[in-house]
């Protein structure tokens, strides 16, 4: 029986009684224990940091008004996950499904500027993990994905394939650990169909997903040897070598830059990419070891004359196949004054992008570096 099954406590019981009288403190200190949880299911759900803490935020509030209709049947937390699952139902239905560049299109040329961004509603967006507490391990007994697992970029990416209940009822029963009887309440379907929508959901997730999750493949590497390849990459960007970068990617490594749609695959296309645009010398880097959805990850500041430092260009996510990198999703933060190729080419020295910028600080990255 997962944890969900179980009454609130005593202590969740006086908290109730006098959050239904009004007091918000109470409601605040009964729902902090669930809000880092509940901040990853809504990310899981929608692919989106910002709709996440949206969705978030009106599933508290849906659940404050809603305090007097709660009798207890359910655990708080099961009660709490059902609000954000169905908030986030609702967000889906306004908005399309979230990509990465990747699911998006086919591999561009290396030697054509890269193309111009896409609207933000697009894209997955990266997410700040260990920022946001999210534990190590499984959520419970009958889950079949780990937590970090669950919010790696190819996981999220996968899950944004599928209908939204088929989403929400394998996050629920796989990721959380629910019981199928517990998702089919929190749906408001039957337990058949809540089984049936997990068969579809597994087939489609296995087959977009790689054979060895991250989680696997950095604990088979270690914390010293992890480190080591990524201070490595972080040095041969910072000097623009490119035989140093191509060397660490695996031999179909790929390489993409949300907003953008453009993206490349391959050592013999990467190293025209790298050697035209982004390691061409005429950009100076310097970057920051970081952390993301579970993975290792690279925050990317490029020279700035006029304020005399480096400032943030990119977030990148790296997913490793073995030593060998496999994927580098790298986040830009910049904006672009026109949708044109003569400004994407030349992205280093385009203004930060309000939104995007805001990514650097969720992560804990300074905001700039100096000379």
């Amino acid at each position: 029986m997962s944890s969900a099954s179980t009454s609130p406590t005593a202590r969740e019981r006086e908290l109730l009684e006098a959050a239904r009288d009004g007091d918000e403190n109470a409601y605040g200190r009964l729902v902090e224990p669930h809000r880092g949880e509940l901040h990853a299911h809504c990310y899981r759900m929608l692919g989106s940091l910002h709709d996440a803490e949206d969705a978030l935020q009106e599933a508290l509030l849906r659940a404050w008004r809603g305090l007097p209709r709660f009798e207890g049947r359910s655990s708080l937390r099961s009660w709490l996950y059902t609000i954000a699952t169905n908030t986030c139902l609702n967000t889906i239905q306004r908005r399309p499904k979230r990509v990465l560049p990747i699911d998006y299109g086919a591999a561009a040329d290396p030697h054509t500027t890269p193309g111009e961004p896409l609207v933000e509603s697009v894209w997955v967006e990266p997410y700040p993990d260990d920022k946001l507490g999210l534990e190590d391990g499984f959520a419970g007994p009958e889950a079949r994905y780990e937590q970090r697992e669950s919010v790696e970029l190819a996981f999220v990416a996968a899950l944004q394939h599928l209908p939204a209940n088929q989403r929400a009822a394998l996050i629920l029963r796989e990721v959380l650990g629910f019981s199928a009887r517990e998702v089919a309440d929190s749906l408001d379907t039957t337990v058949a169909s809540v089984n049936s929508a997990l068969q579809r959901a597994r087939e489609t997730v296995d087959d977009r997903m790689p054979e060895q999750s991250q989680q696997a493949t950095l604990r088979s590497l270690g914390d010293e040897r992890l480190r080591e390849l990524v201070e490595g990459y972080m040095d041969a960007m910072d000097r623009c070598d490119v035989d140093a970068v191509v060397a660490m990617l695996a031999d179909d490594a790929a390489w993409s830059m949300p907003p953008m749609s453009t993206w490349y695959r391959g050592r013999e296309a990467l190293v025209a990419f790298l050697t035209e645009w982004p390691l061409s010398g005429e950009w100076r880097w310097r970057r920051v070891a970081s952390h993301a959805n579970g993975q290792a990850a690279v925050g990317s500041y490029s020279w700035d004359a006029e304020s005399e430092s480096y400032l943030p260009f990119a977030l990148d996510v790296l997913s490793f196949d073995g030593p060998a990198i496999s994927e580098v999703t790298s986040f830009i933060t910049r904006s672009a004054p026109a949708p044109e190729r003569q400004h994407l080419a030349r992205w280093p020295e385009e203004p930060a992008h309000p939104r995007r910028i805001a990514v650097f600080e969720r992560f804990g990255l300074p905001d700039s570096l100096p000379a």
